[in-house]
């Protein structure tokens, strides 16, 4: 019997904040419970609960400047003054046995990540308008108008750079971005990439 298990996929998300981003990771997660979690490293301090190893590994800021200048990271970035940082190696272990990766992260974490795992599979959530993505923020009722212009500042800079990412999922309607969303998983796990010695072995038994 020939072997069928695939390599795994690096599926990376990226959309501005507003856009229906937490959602449709969280529904990904729920249906297809074969994502493996990568434990981060990061400097900011522990959190109650969480647990060295498990949740993060905490690093001081030292240890994680020694490390990002190693190139240990897959993909890193200093977020409110703290450093996040995924590793290369264990990255791509889990994805040599097959398992699969998903990163809820900013564009400057996906341009890395584009160059130090080939073959990632990067979606970006796009606001069907500027109108609309104004809307759902000020409806969270948690935005003052300080930091909705913010947001919305950022979000330019965010959609400036959708050009280069691999798909594109326009969320106005959140039952058909999410079936869009499936749709895309689905077929990277599909793609010949994922199973390179099968045809050859399938060949060979004729």
């Amino acid at each position: 019997m020939i072997s069928q298990q695939r390599s795994g996929i690096a599926l990376v998300i990226c959309a501005p904040s507003g856009t229906g981003k937490t959602t449709l990771t969280k529904r990904l997660l729920e249906e297809f419970p074969r994502f493996a979690f990568s434990v981060s490293c990061t400097t900011r301090p522990p959190r109650a609960n969480e647990v060295h190893g498990r949740d993060y590994e905490f690093l001081d800021r030292d240890e994680f400047k020694r490390r990002r200048d190693a190139d240990f990271f897959a993909e890193w970035a200093e977020v409110h003054g703290n450093y996040y940082g995924t590793p290369l190696e264990s990255t791509r272990d889990l994805l040599s046995e097959g398992r699969d990766l998903l990163f809820d992260i900013d564009v400057q974490g996906a341009s890395q990540l584009r160059r130090t795992v080939p073959g990632a599979r990067l979606i970006f959530i796009l606001p069907p308008s500027r109108e609309e993505l104004e809307r759902r923020l000020r409806q969270r009722g948690t935005e003052s108008e300080e930091s909705l212009a913010r947001r919305l500042s950022a979000a330019v800079r965010e959609l400036a750079q959708a050009h280069w990412f691999n798909s594109w999922i326009i969320n106005d309607d959140l039952d058909t971005a999410w079936q869009e969303l499936r749709a895309l998983y689905i077929a990277a796990t599909l793609s010949p990439v994922r199973r390179p010695g099968f045809l050859n072995a399938l060949l060979g038994e004729w």
